[in-house]
């Protein structure tokens, strides 16, 4: 028999063999949401987003593993080097989230298994061609302080990058616009990690929580978002492409992914999280 938590509000009810997830949306976030996913589902070429096949995540160069994880109780995704899962450019839809008054929302549950720099997790990002839009990336091996626009060293941090540009910042070997957590997202745990925009600041969130520094976050950005129009970089989950080559690989685990072109408050972005339960039937 499956337990239902009862709550008063939008629910989706997601069940998979012997586990029935429930994700609360109010009507509000349903307006704002552009596609989630969950990967608990058996992956046939890759994962449909939840309730639409608007947004098929499909494999990149290799099949992304899918595992059973003890703590969730339930399949996730897992990347290993040389995986990822892309949607073409052609299909992103209003995954192609750009221009002036810009803003969105990326949402991930994930279990990062290793420290190395520069883990992809999602987004618009293809700097080989320079179509950079937004993503969102763990472990960069510097952040920059937004007073005197300098990179320093930094370490498992979490990443949020928007570009008005679609190249590299002015004067710069890369871009280097993006904001970053205070503190370092721990290895093998399992992390709600976010970005927001609203056309003004980037903010980074672990575990619900805006980890405000006055350096790094928010990050002041008020230049909107890159068009890449019909030939811009696809939306990829995992790995984006650099000199010419998928790279940044994310190695770790990833059980939800969600996308919303509003930046959501840090109460919305902690409500879905604290609603998020994987609940087993007896």
């Amino acid at each position: 028999m499956i337990r239902i938590l009862l709550i008063p509000i939008l629910v989706i009810f997601l069940c998979h063999n012997s586990q029935c997830q429930i994700i609360p949306l109010s009507s509000k976030l349903q307006k704002d949401l552009v596609g989630y996913w969950d990967f608990s589902k058996s992956a046939t070429g890759g994962w449909n987003s939840i309730g639409s096949k608007s947004f098929f995540l499909q494999f990149g160069s290799e099949e992304v593993s899918q595992v059973l994880d003890t703590v969730l109780n339930r399949s996730v995704a897992e990347f290993q080097d040389g995986q990822w899962l892309e949607i073409p450019r052609e299909k992103l839809g209003k995954l192609n989230i750009h221009g002036k008054q810009a803003s969105l929302t990326v949402l991930a549950l994930v279990k990062k298994q290793s420290d190395k720099n520069w883990q992809a997790i999602a987004g618009v990002w293809d700097e080989s061609r320079s179509k950079r839009q937004y993503y969102l990336f763990l472990n960069a091996s510097s952040k920059t302080h937004q007073d005197d626009m300098k990179r320093y060293p930094s370490k498992g941090r979490l990443h949020a990058h928007i570009s008005a540009l679609g190249g590299k910042t002015p004067g710069e070997v890369a871009w280097i616009t993006y904001a970053s957590s205070a503190q370092s997202v721990p290895v093998q745990t399992w992390t709600w990690i976010a970005m927001t925009y609203d056309g003004k600041s980037i903010k980074v969130f672990v575990n619900g929580k805006l980890q405000s520094d006055s350096l790094t976050n928010p990050f002041f950005y008020p230049e909107g978002i890159f068009d890449g129009e019909e030939n811009g970089a696809d939306f990829t989950v995992g790995s984006n492409s650099v000199g010419g080559k998928m790279t940044n690989q994310f190695l770790g685990r990833m059980a939800f992914l969600a996308v919303f072109d509003k930046s959501l408050s840090e109460k919305d972005i902690q409500n879905i999280q604290n609603d998020f339960h994987v609940i087993p039937t007896k």
